[in-house]
């Protein structure tokens, strides 16, 4: 089959959360494993992730030295990002697969995805970004443009936009890639946000799209057997935190998407990624899963994960 993971942002960081080079190279290497395991069953695959904390710290490096050095846009830093975790990943699978005795190589795209100019978040930024700040550190990156938000009690955040991804401008290439029996690296941190000028140029923009609907985007594109978005828990918990919880399993697009309305899943959280494989589901290309890493393999041959299909598929 032909796959499409999505390795959420805790496959890249520590169990804490750290993000210092030692600790991604760490969880990088044991995410390469359960990924091998698939290649080596005959699978083709495509992988793309989330990039929050290594954004996070550039953003850092941009606010530290805002009055000397001028700021990184955002585009450059999903840019620079995509190419660090990208290289991570690469040497991470070339030794899963020597481990496994698997003649595969991996490939890294840096990776642009298509948004509207118009898109209405550009004119309401919502999406928060970085570490909170006092107001005086805010006054070199306001001259420069960018937009905070105040948080009583914790001070000042910067917000942008988060614009809907409208076509993943690589996946042509990643699809020759796949093809070419290369694993591929694509689309990382939702994609480098970009839009097509007046005059037809691609130009980039400051904006945070999210990850999880890029992956169901390219998915698309790519023409995937299956979606899997990789998280920290095995399945989709419904009434989370209460006596009632209880994990879902096999469901079809309309009983998620009713789930979804009755539920509320939380927007800077499972939300997106529901709405990422009921989408993918809804395609008709094949299922959309939500699962743990450890049981990405469990959920292509449908023993894990909240798992959403077509009702004729059902």
């Amino acid at each position: 089959m032909r796959i499409v993971i999505a390795l959420g942002g805790n496959a890249m960081t520590s169990a804490d959360g750290r993000a210092t080079p030692e600790d991604q190279q760490a969880a990088i290497r044991e995410a390469a494993g359960p990924i091998a395991d698939l290649v080596a069953r005959g699978h083709e695959v495509l992988l793309t992730h989330g990039n929050g904390p290594q954004v996070g710290n550039l953003l850092v490096k941009n606010e530290l030295t805002a009055g000397e050095v001028p700021p990184v846009p955002l585009d450059w830093c999903g840019a620079q990002t995509q190419g660090t975790i990208g290289m991570l990943m690469l040497s991470a699978l070339d030794d899963a697969f020597a481990q496994r005795g698997v003649d595969r190589r991996a490939a890294a795209l840096v990776s642009r995805t298509l948004v509207a100019a118009d898109d209405p978040g550009f004119a309401h930024p919502t999406k928060p970004i970085g570490r909170y700040l006092t107001a005086e550190a805010t006054a070199p990156l306001r001259e420069r443009g960018q937009s905070f938000v105040e948080v009583e009690g914790r001070g000042w955040r910067r917000v942008v936009s988060s614009p809907r991804p409208l076509d993943c401008l690589d996946a042509p290439a990643a699809d020759q890639l796949m093809r070419a029996g290369f694993v591929v690296v694509c689309s990382g941190g939702g994609g480098i946000p970009t839009v097509r000028e007046a005059d037809g140029r691609l130009s980039g923009v400051e904006a945070v799209i999210d990850k999880d609907l890029t992956a169901a985007l390219i998915a698309r594109q790519v023409e995937a057997d299956v979606l899997i978005i990789a998280t920290d828990v095995d399945a989709v918990v419904a009434d989370w935190g209460t006596d009632r919880a209880r994990p879902i399993g096999h469901v079809t697009v309309e009983e998620m998407r009713s789930i979804a309305a009755e539920q509320g899943f939380a927007e800077g959280s499972m939300g997106p990624k529901v709405e990422a494989v009921v989408s993918f589901a809804d395609s008709g290309l094949g299922p959309g899963v939500i699962t743990s890493l450890a049981k990405i393999a469990d959920a292509v041959d449908a023993e894990a994960g909240t798992r959403v299909v077509r009702a004729t598929d059902a």
